[in-house]
């Protein structure tokens, strides 16, 4: 099953990263969002990023427009009919992922397969939306995309093997280090990370810790490479609590619950880096 051009669908955060990490590989890439301007963000976002890349030596500036002449934009999910392979990246909402997947299955040749970075839904609700949930794969990339080298491949019990040997090879093909799991609850580092932090963070209060003195204790104690407040800050309160709700609903234990104290910043937008502050200032 040849992988020759993959299409992206949603250029926010993850979805911009991910098609930053396909054009880099040299594949062919079409991003879709739902405007034009989103889908220019989104373009703009993986330019800044490969600008970057060549201010710090990594790649060269002819590779840096080569990657970026690799990506197409669209606002019409039917333009990625010819697509090998087609990433979703929108909203963790899963009414939103049936909808998308449906009409995917309905534009895409019957060989392509569907893939979802999803990090917390169950992918074989997803694949329920679908005629051929066979070809749905999950690819649980970790942001930021073009950095972080893990992508879980995750098999649903429709999934095929052939798809989800392709899904692996491929994400091989683009310099990552994937990992094959089952479609369960969390997945892999979400099952043992979200349960962790918010233990963390639970500290916080019980044992009247600043966030400093937590970080500070888990780098040099434990020899976390970043602090757990840190580490929060960067995936985002609002990721958090959203993938802690999500393993709170189907496993019902107390560590999945969000902790009050989250719930309470993401109330007052503070989001971590992505708003300027969070457990820290940005």
């Amino acid at each position: 099953m040849e992988i020759r051009k993959v299409g992206v669908v949603g250029l926010g955060t993850m979805g911009a990263g991910i098609a930053q990490v396909s054009v880099q590989a040299g594949y062919e890439t079409v991003g879709r969002e739902v405007s034009d301007e989103l889908g220019e963000r989104g373009k703009a976002t993986i330019d800044r990023y490969l600008t970057r890349g060549v201010e710090k030596g990594r790649l060269t500036q002819e590779e840096k427009d080569a990657a970026i002449g690799r990506l197409t934009l669209t606002t019409e999910l039917a333009d990625l009919s010819d697509c090998d392979l087609v990433i979703e990246a929108v909203l963790e909402e899963l009414p939103l992922k049936r909808e998308v997947f449906a009409e995917l299955d309905r534009v895409t040749r019957p060989n392509a397969i569907l893939a979802t970075n999803t990090s917390a839904l169950s992918v074989a609700e997803i694949a329920e939306a679908t005629e051929r949930p066979e070809r749905l794969v999950g690819m649980h990339f970790f942001n930021p995309a073009p950095v972080l080298p893990l992508v879980e491949i995750v098999r649903a019990p429709s999934s095929s093997e052939e798809v989800v040997r392709a899904a692996y090879e491929w994400a091989e093909s683009a310099g990552k280090q994937p990992v094959k799991c089952n479609d369960t609850p969390g997945f892999i580092v979400n099952r043992i990370l979200i349960p962790l932090l918010n233990d963390c963070v639970r500290v916080l209060d019980e044992a009247g810790v600043t966030p400093e003195d937590l970080d500070k204790a888990m780098t040099n104690g434990a020899g976390w490479p970043l602090g757990p407040c840190a580490l929060v800050d960067l995936i985002g309160i609002d990721v958090h609590v959203h993938a802690s709700e999500a393993l709170y609903g189907k496993l019902g234990e107390e560590r999945m619950a969000p902790p009050e104290r989250l719930v309470e910043m993401q109330k007052q937008g503070r989001l971590g880096r992505k708003t300027g502050a969070g457990f820290f200032e940005y």
